[in-house]
């Protein structure tokens, strides 16, 4: 697939502080492209630059071809963008706000129908203030798809969203995709990433620590599978820590984790029936997202 979004040695510092530090990377067309990170990891900052909203200090981007501070009038009409702060005057209703934001495009979406998908045709003469943290998410998205962009960014859309609200925001970002419209998400919340991203770019103090799908992110975890059990006789540390492929070993009151790979666990069952250990409570899950997150900015800190 053509990449819609070309990031290549982007850099941007302020007070000779370094911000981002050599990011590179290409978002294809039409797939949800997820850039992931802890807070202050120059995830915004690198969104902005593609934006045009920053100028950078060096490298280069290109939007549909186009660079988004020289060519920036072009670029806007094919990126919509929803900002991590995003505020509008709290007495617009919600037709207003579409209606307002339909006019600065020549040739924009029909907010009606847009309104009704995105579940606000009930709201529309409700004032922005009076609404709830999961409707005002619905507007923005709004916002962001009418002037019919060819590309949204959405920055941290859903923090400060409660769980349900926020599942019901992951469905809206799944049907934009299937409207055929690239999506570049912004998030530092690892469920949402595995969930919704084709692939993510992890970055972590300015740099890009990995890139891949999420399902290639958490093979590289250290322990991609996790067993944890409450044995009921001590066992031997010495065969513990010469167990096959074995990441890690935790204890807490009683209760053993191990993390590694499906050959660890194999291991561990055999070690418990050659000295007729009992594992109560035993549970086996896959390492996630989470896991390889915290492996890989550990690498990155390293």
């Amino acid at each position: 697939m053509p990449s819609v979004i070309e990031v290549t040695d982007l850099r941007k510092s302020y007070g000779g502080r370094p911000v981002v530090d050599g990011v590179s990377f290409a978002v294809e067309e039409g797939e949800i492209f997820g850039i992931l990170g802890p807070n202050g990891a120059g995830k915004t900052t690198t969104v902005e630059c593609v934006e045009g909203l920053r100028v950078p200090d060096g490298g280069r981007i290109r939007v549909a071809g186009l660079d988004p501070v020289a060519d920036h009038a072009e670029v806007a009409r094919s990126l919509g963008a929803q900002l991590q702060q995003s505020e509008i005057q709290a007495k617009l209703t919600v037709r207003e706000a579409l209606e307002l934001y339909a006019a600065f495009y020549p040739r924009p979406a029909d907010w009606r129908p847009l309104a009704e998908r995105l579940g606000l045709t009930d709201r529309l003469g409700t004032r922005f203030g009076k609404l709830s943290g999961g409707q005002r998410q619905r507007l923005f998205i709004a916002l962001a798809l009418i002037g019919g962009p060819r590309i949204v960014v959405l920055d941290e859309l859903t923090t400060g969203l409660d769980p349900r609200a926020r599942r019901d925001t992951w469905q809206l970002i799944e049907d934009v995709r299937a409207s055929g419209v690239t999506v570049l998400l912004v998030t530092h919340f690892m469920e949402e990433a595995q969930r919704l991203c084709d692939r993510i770019a992890v970055i972590d103090k300015g740099r890009v620590a990995a890139l891949d799908t999420p399902a290639g992110l958490i093979r590289r975890s250290a322990g991609a599978t996790v067993i944890s059990f409450t044995p009921s006789a001590p066992l031997d540390e010495r065969e513990l820590a010469a167990l096959p492929a074995l990441a890690s070993v935790g204890r807490q009151n009683g209760r053993l984790t191990l993390s590694g790979t499906d050959e660890t666990v194999d291991a561990v069952l055999t070690l418990l029936a050659r000295h007729r250990v009992t594992a109560h409570q035993l549970r086996v899950v896959d390492a996630t997202l989470d896991d390889a997150f915290l492996d890989l900015t550990m690498e990155a800190t390293a």
